[in-house]
Parts: structure tokens; sequence; C-alpha cells
């Protein structure tokens, strides 16, 4: 009985993580239409103008002084991260990440959606220096949008397989980590660096001494979101170091889980619809047959609706032929292909490391690898639907539990 009402609440939890995933990944669609429209229509100039109005916090000698845009991707895409590290702690230490018979398929499929792609811009691109620096932005997924058209096939596909997707966007998600902080620093100030160290390790400090106030860790880690700014290493990295810092704790006494609940909702609803906002408003004049068929764009469209489904289902379909893992409950191949089609919306992650890999470019590529990723995303997602579609229909409806109706007992 009591593994019953246990299992029922972890379903519950699922479900309602499901639910609101899905309700942003609507939103985030609505934000980058609105953001493409006014980028092309009358209101462009005030549109540009806002994303480049400067905004400044100055303490003293100590200041920072950014476009507006720059705070969305420096300084609100750092609490995305920072929620991002919270899951990723959550889950290794209780969760989908716990158990190594949980993780192998997603894991292998993760490896294979991060690879294939990279393969493949490389491919077309190699001998432009300045276009490999792109070469990460087909190897993302957006978790919000996948899990939207998801949503669209209701009770028609199996709990399992979404929980398959979602465990491998936590991989992803920690991919795209270790490449910004790898690939993607800046040129490195080792002062600055010495004292995000320090920092760092106050909150480690703060950790082990059983000190369990959020607001602490909240005052450590503005603190070293400025010092990993000032550093050269991307400022949203300071987001899930000072994450993988917060106390799990037990019971209702978890900061952990206290915090993430109360970030789940204005990062889905405000941080990322803001982030599309202001990152899809590509301006389409001027833009022809001639980028659409560059290498860029051909490498990010090629990455994301090949390069994922491709490497997923390779090493899937390898590591369930070895015998090291199986397919979800309930799930077959042709849903796998789905799923994995899926997987190749990049968008916000795409957009996010686009950003990064172009910034030190003098926005050479940057709209065409825009382009790519807006495509791309798009044919990814008609791909997807249309495989799942032919996937399950002939599958019978499922109940909300996943269970096939007219077979419950």
């Amino acid at each position: 009985m009591e593994q019953r009402i246990e299992a029922n609440g972890v379903f519950g939890m699922l479900k309602e993580f499901l639910r609101l995933e899905i309700a942003a990944g609507f939103l985030l669609f609505g934000a980058a239409v609105l953001g493409l429209v006014l980028a092309n229509g009358p209101l462009s100039g005030y549109y540009a103008a806002l994303l480049d109005t400067t905004m400044a916090v100055q303490i003293g000698a100590l200041a920072v002084n950014k476009p507006f845009l720059l705070w969305i991707n420096d300084g609100l895409m750092a609490i995305f991260f920072f929620l991002i590290g919270l899951e990723v702690k959550r889950e290794v230490l209780e969760g989908e990440l716990s158990s190594p018979e949980q993780i192998v398929l997603p894991a292998l499929g993760a490896l294979g959606g991060i690879s294939a792609p990279a393969l493949i811009y490389g491919w077309l691109n190699w001998g432009d220096s300045v276009a490999m620096s792109g070469w990460a932005v087909a190897s993302a997924t957006d978790i919000a949008f996948a899990l939207g058209v998801l949503s669209l096939f209701g009770s028609r596909l199996p709990a399992s397989l979404k929980v398959f997707l979602l465990t491998l966007a936590i991989f992803d998600d920690l991919a795209a980590i270790l490449v910004i902080a790898i690939f993607y620093a800046g040129d490195l100030s080792l002062a600055n660096l010495g004292i995000a160290a320090a920092i760092l390790f106050c909150a480690a400090l703060a950790n082990r001494l059983g000190v369990m106030r959020v607001s602490a860790y909240v005052i450590i880690g503005v603190a070293l979101w400025v010092a990993a700014l000032k550093s050269g290493v991307h400022a949203t990295l300071a987001g899930v170091l000072i994450a993988f810092c917060i106390p799990l704790g037990k019971g209702k006494r978890s900061p952990l889980k206290g915090v993430e609940n109360d970030l789940h909702t204005p990062v889905a609803y405000f941080i990322l619809p803001l982030f599309a906002f202001a990152n899809a408003g590509l301006p389409l004049a001027g833009l022809g047959l001639d980028d659409l068929s560059h290498p860029v764009t051909l490498g990010v469209i090629g990455g994301l609706t090949l390069g994922n489904p491709v490497g997923i289902l390779l090493f899937t379909g390898a590591g369930v032929a070895l015998g090291l893992t199986r397919l979800p409950a309930g799930v077959n191949w042709l849903q796998m292909a789905g799923a994995a089609f899926i997987c190749g919306i990049g968008f916000t992650m795409s957009l996010f490391i686009a950003g990064l890999a172009f910034e030190h470019a003098g926005g050479a590529y940057y709209d065409r690898v825009r382009l790519g990723i807006l495509a791309g995303s798009a044919l990814a997602a008609l791909a997807g639907c249309l495989t799942l579609w032919i996937g399950t229909s002939r599958m019978p409806r499922r109940s909300s539990n996943g269970i096939p109706q007219g077979r419950r007992r």
C-alpha cells in the first residue's frame, strides 16, 4: 500500500512537471513568433532599440554595464542554468540518474544526439575557422518545445517515452554546460577567476557546515555571477555551480526542492519566453536562397533534422542489440524515431549556444545560424509529428496513467 502511494506521488510529480513544460513550450512558440514579427514589421526599429537599451548596475568602482539583450542572455539565463543545476543534482541523488539501469538508454541516446549533429555540421564547414565555432549549435534540445509537441498526441503515447525524452534532455543539458565551460570561454582574467574560485569554495564550505538558509547561497551566488562575468568564463556557469552547492536536505525541509519548485514557474513562463522573444527576432530582409544554402545554415539544419535522429537511433539501437539496455515499456522503434526527430528541436539552447559561438566573430554567420535553427527546428518538429502519427495510428488510446484503454484490470 505504501509503495502504491509513493508511486502515485512520483507519477503525480512527473505529470505536473510535464504539464508545466508542455504549457511553456506553447508560450515559447508564441514569444518566438512575436519576436520574429516585430523584427520584420513596422515596429522593427523599436524592437531593436529595446534590445540595445543600455542598463547599468554600479556599486563603487564595480560596474556591470550591458544592453538589455545581454542582461537577458547573461543574467536571466544564469537563473535558467541554476534551475538546470538543481534538477541535475536532485536527479543524481534520488531521481532518474541515481540508478544505472535507468540511465543507460537515454545516456546512449544523448551521446548519439550530440556527436552526430556535430559531425554533420563539421563536415559541411570544415576549413572555415569562424564557421566551425558553431559546431555545437545543432547538438542541443529544447525540452519545453519537445514536450509541447509530444502533448499533441495526448494519451496515445506511453508515459515511458516522455520519461526517456526528459532523461535524455538532462544529459543534453549537462553536455551543453560542459561545452560552454570548455569551448566558449572568453579571454580569461586569472585574478577574477581566482576570486570566483574563492567564492565557490565559500559556497561549498557553507554546504559542508550544514547551512540550510537559501538566502545565504543567493548572496554567494550573485557574487559568484559577477566574478564569473568579469573572469571571461560565461556567467551562466555560475548558476550551475552554485546550484550544486544547495543542500538537498530531507523531507519537507529540502532547500534544493523548495527553490526548484519556486523557480519552475518563473523560468518556464517568463525567463525562457523572454529569451525567445529577444533572440528569435531574425530580420528576414536581405536573406535569400544563398543564405539558406550556405554551409553554416545547411550544417545547422542537417544537424538538427538528420543528425539527432540518426545519432540517437544508432546509439540506442546498438545498446539494445548488445544487450546493454532495452526499450522503455510500451514503446516501439517507430515511436523512438519520432522522439528522436523531436529532439532535433534545438531552439532555445541552440540560440543560446549560437550567441556564444559567434559573439566574438563580429556578427559573421549569426543571422545564417539563426535561420538554420528556426528552419531546422520547424522541420524536426514536423518530421517528429509525422513519425509519431504513423507510430500511434494503430495503437490503442491510453488512459492518463499510460495503460491502454480496454486492457486495464
